[in-house]
């Protein structure tokens, strides 16, 4: 699919113009299958952006990766190397962008992550042209981890799945909690049977549980959590409790805080506009995707506004000024180009027939990452 700055659902050329070179961006993304909801998010983020933009002068080209690596690394060499684009984006998962992300880079190609933000890219990997707009994979896993020392946790059972960012989740948290462990497990990627994951919970004397199970393995994970009976009270990221995945949940998540950089109530007037206008033009609430993917374009478009991308030295500078409204409010990178913002805990609630997430409070503030003292640039 080829946009040039269109409105998605009605494939109108939006007329605006610039006096910059034409810039083509290439989003690879999961659209298809286990996760799409993910990825459709992301991209619908994005182009929500592009439209409000106004410009003429961006074209995206929108490719599903099907959540297989080897796909993706096909579509990241067709992009690069027929359609000629200037900035690749879209990838959700970060097995997938270690397969694309480092080969991109290395061929002069900008690469902006509007959500898989792996160690390995963060510390000795990082790159000049690589930016995360989302968050290094440890941070709100880190924050979860703060948030449950506040909360007494003293005894967590930890599980991930066994990929590049389970790994760095289980990291994270336990970068930050301070009790100890009565399990820790990697699931399979995809799992949707957690049976015998919940026997070893009842049998291990946690206190607590801490989980990193993104999308549909989250929805699986929740429900058989709910009916097993085990009543532990449980803490994780904003990827199993997320927009889309909570109408899916239903009650079984009420109550529980999850961790996020981002909820469509914090009070500023770009979130504000954010979260009415993808409502009005998508008809759902925005998720914590979606707003990456909104961010991501909006800090493109301000690159563009100063830098002509053939000018790879002062597109770089463009795109490390971050100068844009965020739907966070103050954002700016760190030296290895991710993000330095704060960290919320949020509450599972119900409004109406919807379930949702409220801010209860801060986690961790003007937070960055572990890693960004490795990163020489």
């Amino acid at each position: 699919m080829k946009f040039k700055s269109l409105a998605l659902a009605t494939g109108m050329i939006l007329a605006a113009g610039a006096a910059s070179a034409e810039v083509k961006v290439g989003m690879i993304t999961t659209l298809s299958g286990g996760g799409a909801g993910l990825g459709i998010d992301v991209r619908d983020g994005f182009m929500l952006a592009i439209e409000q933009s106004g410009r003429d002068d961006i074209e995206v080209v929108i490719e599903d990766d099907q959540r297989k690596p080897d796909i993706a690394v096909q579509l990241a060499d067709k992009m690069i190397q027929s359609e000629k684009v200037d900035v690749l984006t879209g990838i959700i998962w970060s097995n997938l962008a270690m397969a694309v992300v480092p080969a991109a880079t290395a061929q002069g190609k900008f690469y902006l992550s509007p959500n898989a933000g792996p160690s390995a890219l963060a510390g000795k990997g990082c790159h000049e042209n690589y930016f995360n707009v989302a968050w290094q994979n440890d941070n709100l896993h880190e924050a979860a981890g703060a948030h449950a020392n506040s909360a007494g946790h003293a005894k967590s059972f930890i599980l991930a799945p066994n990929y590049p960012a389970g790994k760095d989740a289980l990291t994270g948290y336990k970068r930050f909690f301070e009790g100890e462990l009565a399990g820790e497990i990697y699931t399979k990627l995809g799992q949707t049977d957690y049976a015998a994951e919940i026997a070893q919970i009842r049998a291990s004397g946690a206190d607590s549980v801490f989980f990193f199970l993104p999308g549909g393995m989250g929805i699986s994970f929740l429900k058989q959590y709910a009916d097993s009976g085990v009543d532990l009270p449980v803490v994780g990221p904003a990827f199993s409790f997320d927009q889309g995945i909570l109408q899916a949940v239903g009650g079984a998540a009420l109550g529980v805080v999850n961790t996020s950089q981002w909820n469509k109530d914090i009070d500023n007037a770009t979130n504000a506009a954010f979260v009415s206008s993808f409502q009005e033009k998508y008809g759902r609430l925005p998720s914590l995707y979606a707003s990456q993917g909104f961010d991501t374009a909006n800090l493109l478009v301000s690159a563009v506004a100063a830098a002509d991308v053939g000018d790879a030295g002062a597109f770089r500078d463009a795109l490390r000024a971050a100068n844009f409204d965020s739907t966070r409010g103050d954002f700016s990178f760190g030296p290895n180009h991710h993000p330095v913002q704060t960290i919320y805990a949020r509450e599972v609630i119900q409004e109406g027939d919807v379930f949702t997430n409220k801010i209860i409070g801060k986690a961790l503030e003007n937070h960055s990452d572990a890693y960004a003292g490795d990163c020489k640039m």
